[in-house]
């Protein structure tokens, strides 16, 4: 892959994002050993420069420690053992303690609710720009919004204060240890002329 480069005129052509994008895929199983902290970090640093209205900056980033993970997988295996039976508990508890990395994406709550949508999509963008970033390291990520990001037991086992934010994104991540195939509809079915 070229590196883009930037001149008088702006920005060049280059495929290497393309590429990014393209290829980036939800990671559902990884490979034990967990990325570089300092990795992960330079992710972060680089996803505060995604867009957000008003320069609100409303994200914050938990990575979560080993106690934390243990908790957290606690309180998931009992929803999961109290919806479905303590059998697909044990299950959801196995898989998920294989799971090497785990952040926590939050955004601020607004009594604005035209202010709140523009910061959960800044938040989004905040996300996608850093699941970008780690693609191109060669690391995968899974973002998921499951029932535990909703439990309040989560957000005292991360340390949030769900009056002042609210959870977008508990995100996996590591080297993939297997990369899905999937296909997309053609721009044809999706672009409309007005």
């Amino acid at each position: 892959m070229k590196p883009s480069t930037l001149s008088e005129s702006g920005p060049q052509s280059s495929t290497a994002i393309e590429d990014i994008i393209r290829t980036r895929r939800t990671i559902n199983f990884f490979k034990s050993e967990p990325p570089p902290r300092e990795l992960i970090v330079e992710g972060i640093d680089l996803a505060r420069w995604a867009p957000n209205h008003h320069l609100t900056e409303p994200w914050h980033f938990y990575l979560l420690s080993a106690e934390t993970i243990a908790r957290v997988i606690e309180i998931n295996t009992d929803i999961v053992s109290k919806a479905r039976g303590a059998k697909a508990g044990a299950i959801k508890h196995k898989r998920w303690s294989t799971i090497p990395g785990w952040l926590v994406v939050t955004c601020e709550r607004s009594d604005d609710p035209v202010r709140q949508q523009e910061d959960y999509a800044a938040c989004c963008c905040a996300v996608h720009t850093l699941s970008l970033f780690l693609w191109s390291r060669g690391v995968g990520v899974k973002w998921t919004t499951g029932d535990v990001t909703r439990d309040p037991r989560f957000y005292d086992a991360v340390w949030v204060d769900p009056e002042r934010e609210s959870v977008v994104a508990l995100l996996w991540y590591g080297y993939p240890a297997e990369i899905p195939v999937t296909v997309r509809k053609p721009v044809e079915q999706i672009l409309v002329d007005v």
